[in-house]
């Protein structure tokens, strides 16, 4: 029993603080840069209308949206320069996840990004969905991650080294727990209900609710397939947290969650929320944080003691979550 409880103990350490790779994160950086810019990129023709309270809402209606527990951050701006102050944000904003791409001083331009992502959001809260909220989340993440350890101007200047580290591991392991949760919780609540067990949410999210791109109504004809897709979802989304982590199906799951918000994307024109989803999955599970050194080894050597006392815990590879490369 003792060796059992050791076993499960260095099994738990080393699935939480084994030495990674920064890879996963600097996919995340990237990733997540590329998608926040392109959105900025296509809500500038509405900036002034989102943000400014002379636009679509004025005044009090636009700060009505708001949280109650927080003073409306509107208030603040609504003053004679309200229009230059939004324009110096924006230009910040956008110069925060240039340099969060490139990965210049990526701490201080990722932590810019996140606060300025968070004031906007708080401009516009009307405008706020799925997108904006793992988007900020995951901005948060990143700003005490070693996102900028690779593929970086701070990597290329010597401030910053792509050595595996226990934080590293760490960070990826919250992230990755993160996301199971969220997928888990949001598989579990549409499974409460019936609109998602007999295809009436597939029906109504490509027909009936103003999101359609497409002629789906030909589904009438077919009442099975928007049956079978809504219960895809939900064995995507609820399997999310136990077949993301084995290496037989992980890859498989993945693919599954990329398909899935692709279809997303091109069905509803959820773009945004399609490409920031697939980006955490992807990087977080997609991409090896296994130290080179150990992949040799567990190749050259076999499974070991840990792998077998991991196996035991529910984790079965010693790595970051994706299989060697």
């Amino acid at each position: 029993m003792k060796a059992r409880l050791v076993a499960a103990l260095r099994a738990i350490d080393r699935f939480f603080f084994a030495p990674a790779r920064p890879a996963p994160l600097v996919a995340l950086r990237i990733g997540l840069a590329a998608v926040l810019l392109a959105q900025a990129l296509q809500i500038a023709p509405l900036f002034h209308a989102l943000y400014h309270h002379g636009g679509l809402l004025r005044g009090p209606l636009k700060d009505a949206f708001g949280p109650r527990h927080l003073p409306p951050l509107g208030e603040l701006l609504a003053t004679p320069v309200e229009s230059q102050v939004l324009a110096v944000l924006g230009v910040l904003y956008v110069a925060s996840l240039v340099g969060m791409l490139l990965g210049w001083r990526t701490r201080l331009a990722t932590g810019a990004a996140w606060l300025l992502h968070l004031a906007f959001m708080r401009l516009a809260p009307h405008t706020n969905y799925g997108a904006d909220d793992f988007a900020n989340i995951f901005l948060f993440y990143s700003t005490v991650a070693p996102g900028g350890a690779a593929l970086s101007l701070d990597r290329r200047a010597g401030r910053a080294t792509d050595a595996p580290t226990a934080g590293t591991r760490l960070a990826i392991r919250t992230m990755q727990i993160h996301l199971c949760i969220a997928y888990l919780l949001s598989g579990v609540e549409k499974a409460s209900g019936s609109q998602w067990h007999d295809g009436e949410a597939i029906w109504r999210s490509l027909v009936a609710q103003g999101y359609e791109l497409l002629d789906f109504t030909w589904m009438a004809q077919v009442p099975w397939l928007p049956t079978v897709a809504g219960w895809l979802v939900l064995v995507v989304e609820i399997g999310y947290a136990a077949f993301i982590w084995p290496a037989v199906t992980r890859r498989w799951w993945v693919a599954a969650v990329a398909a899935m918000h692709a279809g997303i994307g091109v069905f509803m024109g959820l773009h945004v929320f399609a490409a920031v989803m697939i980006v955490l999955t992807v990087a977080m599970f997609g991409v090896s944080a296994e130290p080179a050194v150990t992949v040799r080894k567990q190749r050259e050597d076999g499974p070991d003691f840990l792998s077998a006392a991991a196996a035991s815990s529910g984790t079965v590879d010693r790595g970051q979550g994706a299989p060697p490369q």
